[in-house]
């Protein structure tokens, strides 16, 4: 029966109107929503790849390997520290009379910064004064009186002992003479130390006691902390296995040194950001650390306007060895798992290939490749998500992916959106043929 006498036959007046007769018009509905859709099975709707609809490849993001020389930088955790400091503490004892610098401010070398009643020592060193006078008054006595004996001991009008005697007095006169002016200094030095000045230049910290406190009666009292903060010294360790393996590759020739660079130290403060400044590295230690098994190192970095502060965390990036013909990739590249790193390979029949790599260690957040791959081969960054098994893809720069537009869902490339939508318009077509009519 053909669809224009189904159609024909439900449009005739009915003549009958037994319940069998009733059922007719519903009947007649069923069987052309069948014939409707058999008719839209039988035709086959053109998809966007070709005919039959077949997908297009999937777009997938790729770099085509370049090798060259990449340095290997290792970061590391350091801590700044001053490079010079000073505690300034009481070196006589006294009533602390006056504080003569601000806290927290710069100092130069030899600035007042307290004053300690110095009324004592300075009474000491008028006494000791007066007795280097009588000291040299004894001393004039005793060499007139020595001076007198020698014609009489030539005469021999005096004995040899009176003579003998004058002389001692003599030299005893000129050695009380001696201790006298030392008490005086003495005395000097101690007057000196009731005015404490600063060692060093640098910033000082705040006061540890205030004024009226009592200081150096029974200990030298710690009075404030001077700082030399520009320049800077950051220490930071490297663990002892790290050091041998750099070494190791060094002398078999796999790794070659930096080269001047290698004395280069950058910094990075804890909210990310480098330090503009460089750092020298100074030395490295001939000792490993027996409970932590690191090795210490020290750096030197300028600080002309006082951004760096001692105690401050930071990570240190130092430039050890380069790598010859080694290779760069973005990290979302490399696989890492216990079994080993792999990075997948566009082949030229735009197959995807899992190759086994040997990384060596990062640099800007990039993973250095040391071996594994080729010149010229594509490794697959993006689009992981589109691969389907066997199936070849398009490779595509990973610039041009990753400059995609918002509005493109995440992984999508362009282009696939239209054809999910045109497959969803087709498939309900049929339905809404058979709604039509059954209406």
């Amino acid at each position: 029966m053909t669809h224009t006498s189904i159609a024909s036959n439900c449009m005739q007046p009915v003549q009958h109107t037994s319940p069998r007769t009733m059922f007719l018009p519903s009947a007649l509905a069923v069987s052309l929503t069948l014939a409707l859709a058999a008719c839209g099975q039988s035709t086959p709707a053109a998809g966007p790849g070709g005919p039959g609809g077949a997908m297009p490849p999937a777009e997938v993001g790729v770099i085509t390997v370049t090798p060259g020389n990449v340095g290997l930088i290792t970061e590391l955790p350091g801590r700044l520290e001053a490079s010079r400091v000073a505690q300034v503490r009481a070196r006589v004892a006294g009533i602390l009379e006056k504080r003569l610098f601000v806290e927290g401010s710069d100092v130069k070398a030899g600035q007042p910064l307290f004053a300690i009643d110095a009324s004592p020592y300075e009474a000491t060193l008028a006494s000791a004064q007066a007795s280097v006078t009588k000291a040299e008054a004894n001393l004039m006595q005793a060499a007139a009186q020595a001076e007198r004996y020698k014609p009489l001991i030539e005469a021999k009008a005096i004995s040899q002992q009176d003579f003998i005697s004058a002389q001692a007095a003599q030299k005893q006169a000129q050695a009380d003479v001696a201790v006298a002016h030392a008490a005086v200094q003495t005395a000097r030095i101690n007057v000196s130390y009731a005015h404490i000045t600063a060692p060093i230049s640098g910033r000082i910290g705040r006061a540890l006691v205030t004024e009226g406190a009592l200081v150096g009666q029974s200990e030298v009292t710690q009075l404030a902390v001077i700082q030399q903060i520009n320049p800077m010294y950051v220490n930071f360790t490297q663990p002892a296995s790290d050091v041998m393996k750099l070494r190791q590759a060094l002398a078999s020739g796999q790794l070659k040194g930096a080269g001047k660079q290698a004395a280069s130290v950058r910094v990075v403060l804890e909210d990310g950001s480098e330090y503009p400044q460089p750092a020298k590295l100074l030395f490295s230690d001939l000792t490993v650390d027996t409970t932590s098994g690191q090795i210490t190192l020290r750096a030197e970095v300028p600080n002309p306007q006082g951004t760096l502060l001692p105690g401050l965390f930071v990570r240190v990036r130092l430039e050890q060895a380069q790598a010859s013909n080694a290779i760069t990739l973005p990290q979302q590249a490399v696989t890492r798992s216990p079994q080993g790193d792999t990075v997948m390979v566009v082949g030229t029949d735009g197959k995807v290939t899992p190759r086994p790599v040997q990384i060596g260690g990062q640099q800007n957040g990039q993973w250095v490749i040391m071996s594994g791959l080729q010149a010229g081969e594509q490794v697959m960054v993006d689009g992981f998500q589109k691969l389907r098994g066997g199936a070849p893809v398009k490779p595509v720069p990973w610039q041009a992916i990753a400059a995609a537009t918002p509005s493109q869902g995440a992984g999508q490339p362009q282009g696939q959106a239209a054809p999910a939508d045109s497959a969803a318009k087709s498939a309900s077509s049929p339905a809404t043929a058979a709604s039509s009519a059954t209406h």
